[in-house]
């Protein structure tokens, strides 16, 4: 666009400066924040019950009553007599029903079956909502720069969810098997924390303007931020060994606490050869090292906890109290499950207190990064 030419006699002073318009670093990538945020949520609650689902699905042994992989002919249930008699003549071929389940009714068979059905069911159903929520937003040109990689990613990861479940299956039907090979259930319930972290993360950032997350960060206390992330592994770790103990049913192989049977460690615990495997398939090692590895958690939980006491942000300091006050609870019940030989209604409560740890972890590792403002009066 042509300039009108200035006069020689013209006061530098006069010329009218462009002046920079507010909030110039949300402009270009503003979008849908908040309904994107909303349905993150609801994919958020989705997953949460999926894990649920399926520590109801391992502690009932019903992963193995389906026997193929059918993604989308299987969303459809057996509707006829000769239907559901062919599933359970399926069934009946598989070591489980051979070594452990021979006899097993119709009536019986159709109970497992529907869990597992409804398991499949629901990751199904996320994967429609990610895909209809994430095309509704792409269409509409909603997604904010830089947020439609992310958003992907959650997606991809469900769809990677899924055959890793099949995988995992897949182990159990095998001759010599009674379950899913442990190290396969622990990569898939892996796997769907990551898949809640990632969504828990994306919807604390939607929380708030880019420029405010900018402005947050240079206030953000690095060292625990640090120290933070070490603790999210480590607790991510000590699911994965969780998993382990689940997939052979180890948490109600010692009954007591603080000692294993009679002693500190289990009575001879590298039987199996090769030395290796005892690590995944003796009932005694596996849960004598998650029980260690709880008790390292719980320490390490505690110096992060004192060092987030000291945040002069009240948000961050109450963000860290409620890792600690989870931590130890969870801790309580994970000696109750053990010494109750792991029941259903009080391992699938530990199982759940593991998502709300998880949760309150990334919940003070991102207030640690981004504190929120406060009041002078709140320091």
């Amino acid at each position: 666009m042509a300039t009108k030419p200035r006069s020689i006699f013209e006061d530098v002073n006069d010329v009218q400066k462009p002046v920079a318009a507010p909030g110039g670093i949300d402009a270009g990538g503003k979008g849908a924040r908040g309904a994107i945020r909303v349905w993150l949520m609801v994919l958020f609650a989705l997953v949460v019950v999926m894990i649920a689902v399926g520590g109801l699905t391992r502690l009932t042994d019903s992963g193995l009553s389906i026997t193929e992989w059918a993604p989308i002919s299987g969303s459809v249930p057996p509707m006829s007599v000769e239907a559901w008699e062919a599933e359970f003549e399926a069934y009946k071929q598989i070591p489980e029903y051979i070594e452990q389940n021979a006899g097993m009714s119709l009536g019986e068979f159709k109970t497992i079956y529907w869990w597992e059905w409804g398991h499949r069911q629901l990751g199904r159903f996320i994967g429609v909502v990610w895909a209809l929520g994430f095309f509704y937003f792409l269409l509409r040109k909603q997604i904010p720069v830089g947020w439609t990689g992310r958003l992907v990613l959650v997606g991809a990861l469900g769809g990677l969810q899924g055959a890793i479940g099949w995988w995992m299956v897949h182990s159990g039907l095998q001759a010599g098997m009674l379950d899913v090979a442990s190290y396969r259930l622990a990569i898939h319930l892996g796997l769907a924390f990551v898949i809640l972290g990632f969504i828990a993360w994306f919807v604390f950032l939607l929380g708030r303007r880019e420029a405010d997350l900018m402005q947050a960060r240079r206030n953000g206390e690095a060292k625990l931020f640090s120290m933070s992330t070490g603790l999210m592994h480590f607790a991510f770790l000590q699911i994965l060994l969780g998993a382990l103990v689940a997939g052979i049913d180890a948490g109600r192989a010692f009954p007591t606490w603080p000692l294993m049977g009679d002693g500190f460690f289990p009575p001879d615990p590298f039987q199996i050869s090769p030395i290796w495997r005892n690590f995944f398939e003796d009932a005694g090692l596996v849960q004598f090292i998650h029980r260690m590895s709880g008790y390292l958690l719980f320490a390490f939980g505690v110096v992060v906890w004192l060092r987030g006491r000291k945040s002069a942000n009240g948000h961050t300091r109450f963000g860290f109290n409620v890792v600690f006050a989870v931590l130890a609870l969870q801790m309580v019940i994970g000696i109750f499950t053990a010494l109750y030989s792991a029941p259903v209604h009080i391992a699938i409560v530990h199982q759940f207190m593991a998502v709300l740890l998880w949760v309150a972890i990334l919940r003070a590792r991102y207030l640690a990064r981004y504190p929120l403002t406060q009041s002078i009066r709140g320091t």
